[in-house]
């Protein structure tokens, strides 16, 4: 989706980017001082910073029918996963305020790097590992057994598309730069889009060691037409997933989701 910013084949009004790679978990981070402009988040985080910044309508991560699952190397039902040990990528990810809302509360877990959880489980130093991004594609080659994909539970139990991965805004830029960065960005990704093939070869270079189909398969999951435009259905979604974890208490305050126009 940045393919086209980071080759200079858009306009961008004026607006000069610089493109910060960093995982998610930093991201959120970094979001809760305030650092970046623009920053791609998790929506379990948004309630933390949702007094300095606003969601884009587009740029969002969404699976409608799928999304992180929990694997292990036997399949463990949900009163077993109470008791296990699980390895998880943080605690500010959509896929562990979605597995704490499967099991019904808090549980006993380890944070690790995402790239790592997979291989952990396959030696037997995790019980269990929550598996996002390619994790949830390539578990089978593992050796390793999938328990429960949190999409599928999520669709089953509201109808709605799980919410992975949101871009935010922060407010002080103000209504105009708002509203500028919001159509530079919108074009980047409907750029991308329209030409896949040379969007895809730019991301290659993210990789960390998958083969071209697997970065594929990635994208193909959760690069839909929801990313142009979450519309009604994905606004819901969000605000589904946030208010159904209030009583958890992972933040103190109401939620209030809000887009950028």
């Amino acid at each position: 989706m940045v393919w086209p910013l980071a080759e200079n084949r858009i306009d961008t009004r004026g607006i000069d980017f610089e493109l910060v790679p960093a995982d998610f978990s930093t991201l959120c981070e970094w979001a809760r001082e305030g650092r970046l402009e623009v920053t791609a988040l998790s929506p379990a985080a948004y309630p933390l910073v949702q007094d300095r910044y606003l969601l884009f309508p587009h740029g969002a991560s969404m699976g409608t029918g799928l999304g992180p699952i929990v694997a292990a190397r036997e399949e463990l039902s949900r009163g077993r996963l109470q008791r296990t040990r699980i390895a998880i990528p943080g605690r500010l990810t959509t896929a562990y305020l979605t597995l704490r809302m499967f099991l019904g509360g808090d549980f006993v877990h380890d944070v690790m790097p995402f790239e790592e959880i997979l291989r952990a489980v396959a030696e037997g130093r995790a019980e269990a590992g929550l598996l996002v991004r390619e994790e949830r594609l390539t578990y089978p080659d593992a050796g390793v057994r999938k328990c429960v994909d949190l999409g599928e539970w999520w669709l089953l139990e509201t109808g709605l598309p799980l919410p992975l991965g949101v871009n935010a805004i922060r407010r002080d830029l103000g209504a105009k730069t708002i509203e500028t960065v919001s159509a530079v960005l919108l074009e980047s990704i409907r750029a991308g889009l329209a030409q896949r093939r040379e969007a895809l070869s730019y991301a290659f270079q993210f990789r960390r060691g998958l083969d071209d189909d697997v970065v594929d398969r990635v994208v193909a999951l959760y690069v839909n037409d929801l990313t142009c435009d979450v519309g009604d259905e994905g606004r819901e979604a969000v605000r589904e997933l946030l208010t159904r974890a209030e009583p958890f208490g992972l933040w103190d305050e109401p939620v209030r989701v809000e887009f950028a126009d």
